[in-house]
C-alpha cells in the first residue's frame, strides 16, 4: 500500500532523486520552453462522465478503447485531514485493512472462487484528503471486479488476527520513514505551519496512534466516512458508461446513504494563519544543505482563483531557463530550486525547495529571497512564458492520460479535495489567468506574509554554514 501525495508537489520533487523511497508524486513534465503557444486553441477538456446514484454516490465514467484494459476504483474523503490526535493515521491502516476479509469471503461467494486468475491487480493509497482503493483488469471482468468493489466496501470483517499484523505492516512503513533522514525535513515543516492540528497533514501517522488501534475505531472510521455521499466509483477505460452506471446501480444502489454529511458532523479544523515567520535547523546526516520554507496558501471553496493562477505561477518559474531557475541554479548558488502549490481544501501549502552547499547556503538564501521579492515585477517573466505554462500544464495532462490505470487517481485525487466539476473546468480556467491573476496570488500568500523554514544538513555542515533562524526567515 502506498502513502503520496498526488498533484504538482510540495515542493520535494528535487528530494525525490535524493531519497527514492519518499513517495511524494510524479514530478512535472518540463518541455521546452521555445515551445510557441498557438494562436488559437479549441478548448480543452478532458473525456469524463459523470452522474450521482439517488443515495450520492458520485459516479464518474472515463471511456478509453485503445487497449481493453478497466480499472475500478473507490474514492473516499478521508484522510489525515478528517484525523483528530486519537485517529492520527488510522485512515491508512483502515486502507490496509480494506482488501482483508469480507461478507463476500465469509459468505465464499461463487464469483470469489476463480478470481486469482482473473488477472486483477489491485492496491490502495493514503493522503491528506483522500483514500482510495483500485482494480485494474480486462475489460471482460469489469462485472468482477465492481462487485468485489462493493464487497470490500460495504461487508468488511476486520478480522482481529489479519487487524494485528496489518498494525505491524504500517508500523514498518513508518520506522522506514523515519530511518531516513530526508524524511525530518517536509515533515518538521508541515509540524511547524500546522501546528495546532498537525495530525491533519501527518497521513502516516504515528508508531503510538497506530499501534493502540482497536477494530472498534475501524469501525467508527466506516460509519463516518465510507458511506455512499461521501465516496465517488471511477470506472475507466474500454468501457461503456451506460453499463458503468449499470454496474454502479446494480452493487451499490442499495448502500444505505449517511443521514448526514460527514462534514457537517465533525467539520474540518480550522487551521490558524501563521503570526510571524520561525526559522528551524534539523541536523541529520546528510551531504548538502537542503531547505524548505512553507506558506499557508490559498484553499479550495475559499479562493478557487489563486489556486489556479498558483499552478500557472510553479510552472513559469521552474521552467529551466526562467529567471528563477538562472539566478539561482544556473549562477551555481544551489543545484536544485522548486516552487510549487500542492492543491487541498483545508489550507493547500506554498513550498520552496533549495538544495546547495554549506559555504553558499547564506548567499543561496539571500538570493532566493531577492528573487521572491522581484515576483511581482513586470519583468519576471514574459507573456510568452505565461502562455507556454499554460500549455505545459495540458501536457502534462495529455502524458499522463497515457496512463489510464493511474490517470484515475488524478480524478479522484480531483474529485475528493475540489469537486469533479472544478477539474471539468480546470484547464479552461487556466488559460484565463492574467499576470494580475498571479500577481494578486503572489502577493497574497507570499511576499510579506509569515512563513516557517527549515534547513536539513549534518551537523559538520552547519559549522560550515553557521545558519540562523534569522537567515532562514529572511531576516
Amino acid at each position: 500500500m502506498e502513502l503520496n501525495v498526488k498533484k504538482f508537489l510540495v515542493s520535494s520533487l528535487i528530494i525525490l532523486s535524493l531519497w527514492s523511497n519518499f513517495a511524494i508524486g510524479q514530478p512535472a513534465v518540463k518541455l521546452p520552453a521555445a515551445v510557441k503557444p498557438a494562436a488559437a486553441k479549441p478548448e480543452y477538456k478532458v473525456p469524463f462522465v459523470n452522474r450521482k446514484l439517488a443515495n450520492g454516490l458520485e459516479v464518474i465514467v472515463y471511456p478509453d478503447s485503445a487497449v481493453p484494459i478497466v480499472t475500478v476504483e473507490l474514492d473516499v474523503r478521508n484522510g489525515s485531514f478528517t484525523e483528530p490526535p486519537e485517529l492520527n493515521g488510522l485512515s491508512h491502516l483502515y486502507e490496509h485493512m480494506f482488501f482483508k476479509s469480507n461478507g463476500a469471503i465469509l459468505r465464499k461467494e461463487q464469483y470469489l472462487r476463480d478470481i486469482g486468475q482473473l488477472g486483477i491487480t489491485y492496491n490502495g493509497s493514503t493522503r491528506e484528503e483522500v483514500v482510495n482503493y483500485y482494480f485494474s483488469t480486462t475489460k471482460q471482468y469489469l462485472d468482477t471486479a465492481v462487485r468485489f468493489m462493493s464487497d470490500a466496501t460495504r461487508s468488511p470483517l476486520f478480522d482481529e488476527d489479519e487487524f494485528a499484523r496489518e498494525k505491524e505492516v504500517v508500523i514498518g512503513e513508518i520506522d522506514r520513514n523515519e530511518s531516513n533522514p530526508f524524511f525530518y525535513l517536509n515533515r518538521t515543516l508541515m509540524d511547524k505551519m500546522f501546528s495546532k492540528y498537525p495530525t491533519r497533514k501527518n497521513p502516516l501517522g504515528t508508531r503510538e496512534t497506530v499501534a493502540s488501534a482497536t477494530t472498534a475505531k475501524m469501525r467508527t472510521i466506516q460509519g463516518r466516512y465510507y458511506v455512499p455521499n461521501n465516496s465517488a466509483l471511477i470506472i475507466a477505460g474500454d468501457v461503456d458508461p451506460a453499463n458503468a452506471y449499470k454496474l454502479a446501480e446494480q452493487y451499490f444502489g442499495d448502500w444505505q446513504a449517511r443521514p448526514v454529511d460527514p462534514f457537517t458532523e465533525f467539520p474540518l479544523a480550522e487551521h490558524p494563519p501563521l503570526t510571524k515567520s520561525d526559522g528551524y535547523i534539523v541536523e541529520q546526516p546528510v551531504q548538502n544543505v537542503l531547505i524548505q520554507i512553507g506558506w499557508h496558501g490559498p484553499s479550495i471553496g475559499k479562493d478557487n482563483a489563486a489556486t489556479y493562477a498558483a499552478d500557472v505561477f510553479s510552472y513559469i518559474i521552474t521552467q529551466p531557463d526562467s529567471r528563477f531557475e538562472r539566478n539561482l541554479v544556473d549562477s551555481g548558488l544551489a543545484t536544485g530550486v522548486d516552487f510549487g502549490y500542492y492543491t487541498q481544501r483545508n489550507i493547500g501549502p506554498i513550498v520552496v525547495t533549495l538544495v546547495t552547499s554549506p559555504d553558499k547556503a547564506k548567499a543561496a538564501l539571500k538570493a532566493l529571497y531577492a528573487e521572491m521579492a522581484q515576483f511581482d515585477k513586470p519583468g519576471y517573466f514574459t507573456d510568452a512564458e505565461l502562455a507556454n505554462a499554460k500549455t505545459i500544464l495540458e501536457s502534462r495532462d495529455l502524458f499522463d492520460r497515457e496512463k489510464l490505470t493511474e490517470y484515475v487517481h488524478t480524478l479522484g485525487f480531483w474529485w475528493s479535495s475540489t469537486g469533479i466539476e472544478y477539474f471539468r473546468g480546470y484547464h479552461q480556467n487556466l488559460r484565463a489567468i492574467t499576470r494580475d491573476d498571479t500577481n494578486r496570488y503572489i502577493r497574497t500568500y507570499v511576499q510579506g506574509k509569515p512563513h516557517v523554514s527549515v534547513a536539513l544538513l549534518s551537523h559538520e555542515s552547519q559549522t560550515v554554514a553557521k545558519l540562523t533562524p534569522e537567515d532562514l526567515t529572511g531576516n
